[in-house]
């Protein structure tokens, strides 16, 4: 699909997350291939767009790798993603299954409290939004954002014309992802 939806939204949360806590990350996002070994060069991996993903098996097992290995994915559905990335998340771990955090994981307090979950950025499936994982020997290694569209909230102001409390609820709970990914 369109892998790099919402070019603004990376790049405000890094200068957030750079402003607002004493993480450190270089402003520019950088782009890696799910196959590529630069992979292992990233704490943490952001993946969105519309509609299909599809990861070949080298990809797949290089993913594999990566988050057993440590690191750690966050995937945030753009609308029409979740039907595509459910059957792959299953190839990528078929022997564990994408669980919904319960609200009281740490990745909705580690570092803003959010004691309902995820917040509703947008609209797209009707009903609440969801926080799927897999957890791999007691680790949240990929962190699956549904029915809330983060990254849109991220975007700057004039893009979607979110208004300023919406935004700056997508932008904490995107702080709250990268503190954890990068603390557990």
């Amino acid at each position: 699909g369109d892998w790099y939806v919402n070019p603004t939204g990376l790049p405000n949360l890094i200068r957030a997350v750079n402003q607002r806590t004493t993480i450190r990350i270089a402003p520019n996002p950088g782009t890696v291939e799910p196959g590529s070994d630069r992979i292992f060069d990233y704490a943490a991996l952001f993946v969105t767009g519309h509609g299909q993903i599809r990861f070949t098996e080298p990809e797949r097992a290089n993913l594999r790798r990566y988050l057993t290995r440590g690191g750690f994915m966050h995937v945030d559905d753009n609308y029409g993603l979740d039907e595509f990335f459910r059957p792959e998340v299953k190839k990528l771990f078929p022997e564990i299954p994408l669980v919904e955090l319960p609200h009281s994981h740490p990745i909705y307090r580690c570092f803003y409290a959010f004691p309902s979950g995820l917040p509703k950025i947008h609209e797209h499936h009707g009903g609440p939004p969801h926080g799927y994982a897999i957890i791999h020997e007691g680790r949240v290694v990929l962190f699956y954002s549904f029915n809330t569209d983060l990254n849109d909230g991220w975007e700057d102001a004039d893009v979607h014309n979110d208004p300023p409390e919406i935004r700056e609820l997508a932008l904490r709970m995107g702080i709250n992802i990268l503190t954890y990914a990068l603390t557990h």
